[in-house]
């Protein structure tokens, strides 16, 4: 009987979907500044050159994940009235950047010219442009609609710990400042309540540009 050949253990077979599996595991573990191509590498236990097969360095992964990420998100059927498929493509976008919280700034900053990346951008622009806005305002809508999100999800994944679950000592550091103003909203500004501030502010985006829109036609 042959015994079986001794040697260096089996590689991992790779590709492009386990490469993202690993780096999202490498961000859930310890952020975005975590990855590279060495502590993905690590995590899937092979040499680092061998992911220079399937993306492009550091940048590559970013967008690899990024892109996938992007790539499962489910545009809402237009309805016809503009404020509540614009408020629908807002809600399915954040579902899906909060899918990884860690992994959101690379959905929310990345600018990606795939499909997966440009889709959003049709899907509000066409919104838009059906709503009478011309091919320029569209744009410019758009970019605040965009930077409006952006900001506000990135608030959320970012900033909210140190805002909101305040057990008064905030509150009171407030309440003291001596300053008037920040004195007199000091309740309000210890508390961080995430689904009211997304609410509140996609609606006001929304508004404006809907008015903006009524103006000028």
């Amino acid at each position: 009987m042959t015994e079986p050949r001794r040697g260096r253990p089996r590689t991992p077979l790779l590709s492009r979907e386990s490469i993202v599996t690993a780096t999202l595991r490498v961000i859930d573990a310890d952020g975005v500044a975590a990855v590279g191509m060495r502590s993905v590498a690590r995590a899937l236990g092979v040499d680092a050159k061998s992911l220079y097969n399937h993306v492009d360095g550091k940048d590559g992964l970013l967008d690899a994940v990024a892109e996938q990420l992007l790539g499962g998100l489910v545009l809402p059927e237009p309805t016809g009235d503009p404020r509540r498929d614009l408020r629908a493509i807002a809600g399915a976008f954040r579902d899906r950047a909060l899918a990884h919280p860690g992994a959101a700034p690379l959905v929310l900053t990345r600018q990606l010219s795939s499909l997966e990346g440009l889709a959003p951008v049709d899907a509000v622009l066409a919104v838009l442009l059906a709503a009478g806005a011309s091919p320029d305002e569209a744009v410019h809508l758009l970019r605040m609609l965009l930077a409006t999100l952006i900001g506000t999800l990135l608030r959320e994944v970012s900033a909210a710990p140190a805002f909101g679950g305040d057990d008064g000592a905030r509150h009171e550091v407030l309440r003291g400042s001596g300053l008037p103003a920040v004195a007199a909203t000091a309740p309000h500004l210890a508390a961080f309540d995430r689904e009211a501030e997304f609410e509140y502010t996609v609606d006001l985006a929304i508004t404006a540009a809907l008015d903006r829109l009524g103006r000028v036609r």
